[in-house]
């Protein structure tokens, strides 16, 4: 086996972490402009929040298939190819005449916002050393805070003084310097021969996601029993079983679901789950709670919410350095433990919160989120062998993009259904004309709800521990 080079790893980071902060910052971005898309557009909010479903249903659906691609052809050659499509797609957006030439050239981005997302962490894994895999996976998530935070302000800056055109105008240059960088620095080993992909598993996935996406998506309109949601949740329970049978039973599968059966791989896959879920379903309520409760505007709003990703982006590194010296678990475990007791602090809100105790309360969160994803992340790359890297890298950021999704869509259920409860009738207007007292109270249940889901994901990641502890035990004395 030829020996790795790791000198230009930092030059593959700042690749990578390039890529990662040109589609982090687009969605951000682009989320803020929604209203001004309303107005300069002529069209309704139920048309313009497709500009951004469309991008995630795209996102989702390809990754999995984008990974196992890279994996057969090269990791480099589809990163860098990536780079093009998004600059492509993010020209063709910027002079879109209508609200559905830009949904439709949203595809096309997403398309190139996969083929970067998805490969991202499994080129860092080949430019560094396995004893700094966790730093550099955190300086990956430090890339992913700062395009949280920058998109709002620079997609503030570009609708005040220019037009929504140039929010997707600015990434050209960011993306033609990312394609000479990526051309220049990435290693290319060469890809295993013999290798098939699988077309069947491809598509069954792609049918699953997307039904199961447009599902929840469609959940906060409809409601879980209405007919339309039930198809497609049917749909996708019965495209996603056959897409196991598939992989379970072919010589070359999409993904090798056997990994599974390391319990690091199943546990940690779960807890990211979990975790980015619930931040998900943050990122969804607390608006509601700071603006038609506090009565925040939705400026200050942005600026207060800040302080997740800052804390995420500065703990991030330093929790995957020292990973790196004492180990992936008991790192996780702090992490998840910090993030458990901020959901206990965000569960006890109410009217007379002040903006120090706020924040206080959401730091944790943050701090938590940065502590537990470097370590999780690395311990999930660890697990995978190399000719799968691409595909379970790609893993990863599914887990991102559908906890997201579910967070959002189930505990936003949650939520609006809690607070029909407490005010004892149905609301023609939605959740957010109850009264302050109930929209409260639920906010409450909702947050107890995210309380046991991380003592449940923290219990997972303690029984993982002991199982290794144990296994590990075993085999020293039978040696």
């Amino acid at each position: 086996m030829p020996e790795v080079d790791y000198t230009r790893k930092w030059y593959v980071m700042g690749a990578i972490a390039m890529g990662i902060f040109l589609a982090t910052i687009d969605g951000s971005i682009v989320n803020l402009a929604l209203p001004t898309l309303v107005t300069d557009l002529n069209t309704s909010f139920t048309a313009v929040q497709w500009v951004v479903l469309v991008y995630l249903l795209t996102l989702t659906t390809l990754l999995l298939s984008v990974g196992r691609v890279a994996d057969i052809l090269g990791k480099k050659r589809i990163y860098t190819l990536g780079f093009v499509v998004f600059i492509i797609g993010s020209m063709l957006c910027g002079i879109a005449p209508t609200v559905w030439w830009l949904i439709g050239f949203r595809v096309i981005q997403a398309v190139g916002a996969a083929m970067i997302l998805a490969l991202g962490p499994a080129l860092l894994i080949d430019a560094f050393p396995p004893s700094e895999r966790g730093k550099a996976l955190g300086f990956a998530g430090m890339a992913v805070s700062i395009g949280f935070v920058s998109g709002p302000v620079l997609g503030g800056l570009i609708i005040q003084y220019f037009s929504w055109h140039w929010i997707f105008y600015v990434n050209v240059p960011i993306g033609l310097i990312g394609t000479y960088v990526a051309a220049r620095v990435l290693p290319n080993p060469p890809a295993p021969g013999g290798q098939r992909f699988d077309y069947v598993g491809s598509g069954l996935l792609f049918v699953g996601l997307l039904t199961l996406l447009l599902a929840l998506s469609f959940t906060q309109q409809l409601g879980f029993t209405d007919a339309r949601v039930l198809g497609l949740l049917v749909v996708a329970g019965v495209s996603l079983s056959m897409f196991v049978g598939v992989q379970l039973r072919i010589e070359q599968p999409l993904i090798n679901l056997r990994l599974f059966q390391n319990p690091d791989l199943s546990i940690n896959v779960a807890n990211g789950f979990i975790t980015f879920m619930l931040i998900g379903a943050i990122f969804l309520l607390i608006p509601f709670y700071l603006e038609n409760m506090l009565g925040f505007s939705p400026r200050e709003v942005g600026l207060i919410q800040a302080i997740v990703p800052i804390t995420l982006g500065i703990m991030a590194p330093i929790a995957g350095g020292l990973s790196d010296r004492y180990g992936t678990r008991g790192i996780s475990i702090i992490g998840l433990a910090v993030l458990l007791l901020g959901y206990v602090l965000m569960s006890d809100f109410d009217a007379n919160t002040t903006v120090p105790i706020f924040l206080l309360s959401l730091a944790p969160i943050g701090i938590g989120m940065g502590i537990f994803q470097s370590p999780n992340n690395s311990s999930i790359m660890a697990a995978a062998p190399a000719h799968q890297r691409g595909v379970i890298s790609s893993l990863l950021a599914i887990t991102r993009t559908m906890g997201q999704t579910v967070g959002i869509a189930v505990m936003g259920a949650l939520w609006a259904s809690r607070v029909i409860f407490y005010e004892g009738q149905s609301l023609a207007g939605g959740a957010t004309t109850a009264s302050i007292n109930a929209q409260l109270l639920a906010l409450h249940d909702t947050f107890l709800v995210a309380v046991g889901l991380i003592t449940f994901a923290l219990l997972l990641s303690i029984g993982g521990w002991l199982h290794h502890r144990r296994t590990t035990s075993s085999a020293s004395a039978a040696v």
